[in-house]
């Protein structure tokens, strides 16, 4: 299979339970750079990694890590920028139909990812119809490997369980499989296929 053909990932079915998501220091990994949290958590530096939602104030810099999904620069003023903006601003709001947390160091969003709430038809496999729809997981090239996409998966799918939906879906590039992997995703057996209009 070409690296670049997305695979679907499903969340395993979750009893549902409502979590109070907080900010909270990071823990570090391994690798020196991202030491900024002790073994428990506490935050050694007040200017280590943070996980937070995103905020208003933060759409420039969200614009810019999910334009770098798609090989793109801030210079570039593509229309989906327009629409991604006013999309933010209208979801920012509402914590029952999106989450979209955020990893900021020193007041730079550095990591993010979004959950939106989708709704359908329940049936076995969503027996309430509600799924939450994980997209746009993505870490400035620097600060990757430091535990931030796994951090803020674990972000997205508290808030799935908090709202009641009953799984959570994604498209996994193949450089992102073992991020969800070991978040319990697993692969299904229905492809993926879409229509652009």
């Amino acid at each position: 299979m070409p690296p670049s053909t997305p695979i679907v990932f499903m969340a395993p079915h979750a009893t549902a339970c409502r979590l109070h998501v907080r900010d909270i220091g990071l823990p570090g990994s391994r690798h020196g750079a991202c030491r900024n949290v002790d073994e428990y958590g506490a935050m050694i530096s007040p200017t280590g990694p943070i996980s937070r939602d995103a905020g208003p104030a933060d759409i420039d810099q969200l614009l810019l890590l999910w334009g770098l999904l798609f090989g793109e620069t801030a210079e570039v003023q593509a229309p989906w920028r327009g629409h991604a903006r006013r999309w933010f601003q209208d979801v920012a709001e509402s914590a029952d139909s999106a989450c979209v947390p955020v990893i900021a160091i020193g007041g730079t969003v550095v990591a993010c990812a979004v959950g939106t709430l989708q709704s359908g038809v329940p049936n076995p496999l969503c027996p309430r119809g509600r799924a939450v729809h994980l997209a746009n997981v993505v870490t400035l090239p620097e600060h990757r490997r430091c535990g931030h996409g796994s951090a803020l998966v674990d972000r997205v799918v508290r808030w799935a369980r908090s709202i009641d939906a009953d799984r959570v879906d994604l498209s996994a590039t193949a450089e992102g499989q073992s991020i969800y992997a070991r978040a319990g995703f697993t692969p299904t057996t229905a492809p993926r296929m879409k229509l652009i209009l």
